[in-house]
């Protein structure tokens, strides 16, 4: 994983690893552009091999991606997931892990692709939100989707408990996701991604 923040999907994958529940999928290194940042500390408490790429300590994008392609190359990742991670790849960087970068969006992309997603659906008055894992491209909404989850907009919702709403479903998601690519279930054609052996949740809906 690479992360900037909280880690709070970071956590989700480690404890669903606890319990078994990835598959042959292993968590084994975590990479973070900001020295103290959460995602660091947790990765250590949970035993995890860790890394530090300070952007600012480099003097170019394509340095500081080059930076973390050796390490993970030379650690032999083959599936990376982003973490609230705060920097664009480089196409560089996406070719040496085609298909194999994925991140959490909070929000049904392609819609609400800024940092403030939560807001902006609070202002559209929308009533249904969600969460999106998709293939990372170089531009920042291109990426296929991979699988999405909706979560209810309440009346009395303001930015942070619809945040917190969305990023429980993220939480939930986000593994599945991860065991369906190591389980080679993820099957994309052309700009269509989808996961074998997985039953969409049928909600009923409420009318008025």
């Amino acid at each position: 994983m690479l992360a900037s923040g909280s880690g709070a999907n970071l956590q989700a994958l480690v404890d669903r690893a606890a319990a078994g529940g990835l598959g042959p999928a292993r968590l084994t290194v975590v990479g973070v552009n900001v020295p103290k940042c959460a995602a660091l500390a947790q990765a250590r408490a949970a035993g995890l091999t860790t890394f530090v790429v300070d952007h600012r300590d480099l003097d170019t994008r394509a340095a500081f991606d080059r930076a973390l392609l050796d390490r993970l190359i030379a650690m032999r990742v083959e599936l990376v997931v982003l973490d609230g991670f705060t920097r664009i790849l480089s196409e560089e960087f996406l070719a040496a892990f085609p298909q194999r970068v994925i991140r959490t969006h909070p929000a049904l992309a392609p819609a609400f692709p800024g940092l403030e997603s939560q807001r902006e659906v609070l202002r559209y008055g929308l009533k249904i939100s969600g969460c999106t894992v998709q293939f990372v491209a170089a531009s920042v909404m291109a990426g296929i989707v991979i699988a999405q989850s909706a979560v209810p907009v309440l009346d009395d919702d303001d930015e942070e408990s619809l945040r917190l709403r969305v990023l429980a479903e993220e939480n939930r998601l986000l593994p599945v996701v991860v065991r369906a690519i190591a389980e080679r279930r993820v099957i994309v054609e052309e700009r269509r991604a989808r996961v074998l052996g997985v039953e969409p949740e049928r909600k009923p809906l409420r009318s008025l």
